[in-house]
């Protein structure tokens, strides 16, 4: 090739840089096996539900692994582990719930171990003999989230979405009441006992009542409620009264409830509102007293037998009640201890056991005047307070207010506070004493002296009779037929005189057995007056003895 030749312009050759990738394809498959391996544990976790721990009183009837929490029969959860609190005095159980409960763990959810259990007439839990315990749950209305609970004693009575309303009731004692007790209304039963609880002051108890609707609407602000349990007896002159509620509340109890005088259009009473206990339906259902005036008797007699709630009695009509019953001491100078019994008498009784009100109060309402003028009014005429024996069989005493026979006079202090109203003797003690006072007067009558008396009027007596005698043969012949017949009627009437001389001599006689017989005729009656009074005594401290007899003991 010539040195002058000229070569074609070549083009230049550039450089290329390749582009790397920072991933390679190699990484795409552990990229996906973590994706998958996420996903697994996710699902794993939503699969398991929530955890949550429950404080029990004792694990008994639990097992870790093998214990289920079950909502209306179907399982929602097992027992995963059990351990002691770190204050020793509880259990903690560590529960895995199924995962649709997460919306059901608030707050107010409940937990408690489902094991047989007899309360209120009924028997629960019998399928646990044979499948062993488990753990119950309601689930609650209100409240946050929550992951630890503490589990009840006692399953609760009523599920919470039963329809009907709580109520609660203040009692002074539980009786026999329970958890789950029936509660009637007119002998059907609408409810149940759902708690109690002693009041932090231990004054009260608190019971916690459900009415199921509907019959929750006729509880109303008026509604009495009163213990139902065994027999109510009731003896009167109609003869004897028995009520129950039924076979069920005579053997676990009950409660009854009732409103006196309902008001159709009155609205049901709200949502745990608080009601009183009464022990039974006559003092549930007696009307609210008004105004009460107390008075004080003061007896010297024995007052075993009366006792607070005794009837206070007018003419045998009921118009108040003991108060109390306590000892009265005078000055210390001259101690003198007396019964000091307080009454409570009630204007509005006395004036509803009136025929014609209007003829006492002339129509005007009731003032302490006119008070003060009706009672002064009867004290004058004679009334006067009395303990009486209500019932033979158990000795109870009631205070009467009668007219007595001829009473001292007597008036009431009004400024004395409470006035103190006059009583008289009741009516054993007043028969005993006067029995005794007749005894001890005829013990006092001079018989021996009589006696002597008797014969020396009886040897006058016959001396007479013979100078009558003298007399009328002496002047026989000489008398006129007048005279003569006179004379032989004194004569007559002399005899006859002598003869009841001698035969009340004899009667009256130091020793005579007409004497004795009176004598222990008088003593009979003596030791029979005594005698009544030691069975009335008895019968008091014993009024079971007039069915079944006198005891060994008594004997």
């Amino acid at each position: 090739m010539p040195d002058n030749e000229t070569l074609p312009d070549l083009p230049e050759a550039a450089s290329l840089v390749k582009k790397r990738t920072w991933l390679s394809p190699v990484w795409i498959i552990p990229f996906i096996a973590a994706l998958l391996g996420g996903w697994i544990v996710v699902q794993k976790l939503l699969s398991e539900g929530p955890t949550i721990e429950i404080s029990f009183q004792s694990a008994e009837g639990l097992e870790a692994g093998k214990t289920t929490v079950k909502y209306k029969g179907v399982d929602v959860g097992t027992v995963d582990a059990l351990r002691v609190a770190t204050d020793r005095q509880r259990i903690i159980a560590r529960v895995r719930m199924a995962p649709e409960t997460r919306d059901w763990l608030v707050e107010d959810t409940s937990f408690w171990v489902v094991r047989p259990r007899i309360a209120g007439g009924s028997i629960t839990g019998l399928g646990t003999l044979l499948s062993g315990s488990y753990v119950g749950m309601a689930i609650g209305k209100d409240g946050a989230r929550a992951s630890s609970f503490t589990a009840r004693d006692v399953p609760p009575v009523v599920s919470g979405n039963t329809p009907g309303r709580f109520f609660r009731l203040r009692a002074a004692t539980l009786g026999s009441l329970d958890y789950g007790t029936p509660i009637y209304f007119r002998r059907i039963q609408v409810g149940q006992v759902a708690s109690y609880s002693l009041d932090p002051d231990g004054s009260e108890l608190t019971v916690r009542i459900f009415i199921n609707a509907p019959y929750d609407r006729f509880v109303r602000p008026e509604t009495r409620f009163w213990q139902a349990s065994g027999l109510d007896f009731s003896l009167s002159a109609n003869g004897l009264n028995v009520q129950t509620e039924s076979l069920a509340s005579l053997l676990i109890g009950g409660i009854a409830f009732d409103t006196p005088d309902p008001d159709q259009q009155a609205e049901p009473a709200a949502a745990e509102t608080s009601f009183d206990l009464f022990a039974d339906q006559a003092v549930a259902m007696k009307a609210p007293e008004r105004g009460a005036t107390h008075y004080v008797l003061y007896f010297d007699e024995s007052v075993r037998g009366l006792s607070a709630g005794a009837p206070v009695t007018l003419l045998g009509l009921p118009i108040g009640e003991v108060v109390s019953v306590r000892l009265a001491a005078d000055h210390r100078q001259k101690l003198q201890l007396r019964a000091h019994v307080l009454v409570a008498t009630y204007p509005q009784r006395f004036l509803d056991v009136l025929a014609d009100p209007q003829h006492v109060t002339g129509g005007k309402a009731v003032t302490p005047q006119i008070r003060k003028s009706v009672v002064d009014q009867l004290v004058a005429r004679g009334m006067r307070a009395q303990l009486r024996t209500g019932n033979l069989l158990t000795g109870q005493l009631y205070v009467a207010l009668d007219y007595a026979v001829n009473p001292a006079s007597a008036r009431i202090d009004w400024l004395a506070e409470p006035p103190a109203f006059p009583v008289m003797k009741g009516g054993l003690t007043d028969i005993e004493a006067k029995l005794t006072s007749i005894l001890g007067k005829i013990e006092r009558l001079p018989m021996d002296a009589i006696g002597s008396e008797l014969k020396q009027s009886l040897a006058t007596l016959g001396e007479t009779l013979k100078n009558v005698d003298v007399l009328v043969k002496s002047w026989k012949g000489e008398l006129t037929p007048e005279l003569s017949a006179t004379l032989g009627g004194a004569r007559r009437s002399l005899a006859a005189a002598e003869g009841a001389f001698a035969a009340a001599g004899k009667t009256l006689a130091p020793g005579s057995a007409t004497l004795e017989e009176l004598r222990a005729t008088l003593a009979e009656v003596k030791r029979a007056a005594q005698s009544m009074r030691g069975l009335t005594d008895y019968l008091e401290r014993h009024p079971e003895a007039l069915i079944r007899g006198k005891s060994e003991e008594g004997q």
